[in-house]
């Protein structure tokens, strides 16, 4: 995995199904829109045909081994780099991405090596900061069953203490994730998450891309 060098800003998010990393994402997003900045979001897996198929197997419509599945996952991930994220990181455009490369590493390490699902995105770009939005098994099951009436693939419990185990690694590594207590009240997130991309965003802005440059105010 490398860092890019495009002059637009590249930011995942990560977490536990039900951590609400989607909700934060779309928040993320529209709050950059709003300050004037040219702004994407997006997600994987995608809404093209691997993602589909990506998402049937997290159904149970059908079903993958393993190896298959994180194989798609990353398939998705190259469709989706070549098509969306870098054409727009290119016109110096901020993208926000509802999960990148560190959910194949935590939810494909409960079959498979690390070594291998590293290597198997070792070509992709890092983003320059990803959100670790951290919390508990116990509190995503009780949120996924209050939303709907099925459990996904990954779903489970005990199989989320694992990714979540997984996750808290990562975030030791050096891949500039920025782990955040995902039990507090959405508001609470989404200022902490902003006080974080502010920064970014100065850092960043000779190369940033401007729906209207008149209402930036970070």
């Amino acid at each position: 995995m490398k860092k890019h060098n495009y002059p637009g800003l590249f930011i995942a998010f990560e977490g536990l199904d039900g951590s609400g990393s989607s909700t934060q994402t779309d928040l993320l997003t529209s709050n950059l829109k709003n300050s004037g900045l040219n702004t994407v979001g997006t997600k994987e897996p995608t809404n093209n045909l691997i993602g589909g198929l990506i998402r049937a197997a997290l159904t149970k419509s059908w079903k993958s081994s393993p190896e298959c599945l994180q194989l798609l996952y990353t398939a998705d991930r190259a469709h989706h780099l070549e098509r969306e994220i870098i054409p727009a990181l290119e016109k110096g455009k901020i993208v926000i991405t509802d999960r990148y490369l560190f959910s194949t590493i935590a939810f494909g390490s409960l079959d498979l090596e690390k070594k291998w699902l590293l290597e198997i995105n070792d070509q992709f770009i890092l983003p320059d900061t990803t959100f670790f939005i951290r919390v508990s098994p116990k509190v995503c099951i009780n949120r996924i069953s209050c939303d709907r009436n099925e459990f996904e693939l990954f779903e489970e419990e005990q199989k989320l203490k694992k990714v979540l185990s997984a996750y808290d690694k990562l975030s030791k590594e050096k891949y500039k994730i920025v782990t955040i207590n995902g039990e507090k009240s959405v508001a609470q997130i989404e200022t902490e998450v902003l006080f974080h991309v502010n920064k970014l965003v100065k850092t960043k802005k000779a190369g940033l891309s401007f729906r209207d440059r008149t209402l930036f105010s970070l």
